[in-house]
């Protein structure tokens, strides 16, 4: 009697196991930085980027409006001097948190001087907007904010 009690308890046990493996396994949406070597010796040019874009001193804001069942991504680009950044290519990304199946490349066109915008379907909750503005394939401006969407 003991014997089964025994193994029954070690069955189960092993049996919860094998289920969470599957479980974690199934919903595991990637790898976060696929090679970290790569990663590290990219750095250097991000830090550069960085200092740039910074020195450039630009305001650029981004507004979400939820509408029609979707979200509506305004961004506005001025330069250190208050004027609109026109004709240049701005994307938009809103990344989930925790799966990456669930991202979503917003397509952003220019309704304004400097104002762009473009719409998405996405469900509620905590997201990432990343927002990159470039000129001739050139990344003159990248941010990447967390946003609450409801």
């Amino acid at each position: 009697m003991v014997l089964l009690m025994l193994v029954g308890f070690f069955g189960l046990v092993t049996l919860v196991n094998v289920f969470m493996i599957q479980a974690a396994i199934s919903t595991f949406g990637g790898v976060d930085t696929p090679s970290s070597y790569k990663a590290g010796l990219a750095f250097k040019a991000e830090e550069a980027a960085a200092a740039e874009q910074q020195a450039r001193n630009w305001t650029v804001n981004a507004h979400l409006t939820h509408a029609g069942g979707g979200e509506i991504v305004t961004i506005d680009v001025l330069d250190d001097a208050g004027r609109p950044v026109a004709n240049a290519e701005v994307s938009a990304r809103l990344s989930h948190p925790v799966d990456e199946r669930r991202d979503i490349a917003v397509v952003m066109s220019e309704i304004g001087a400097g104002t762009y915008s473009g719409s998405a379907v996405a469900g509620p909750g905590q997201w990432f907007l990343a927002i990159e503005v470039a000129r001739n394939g050139e990344r003159l401006f990248r941010s990447l904010n967390r946003v609450v969407l409801r």
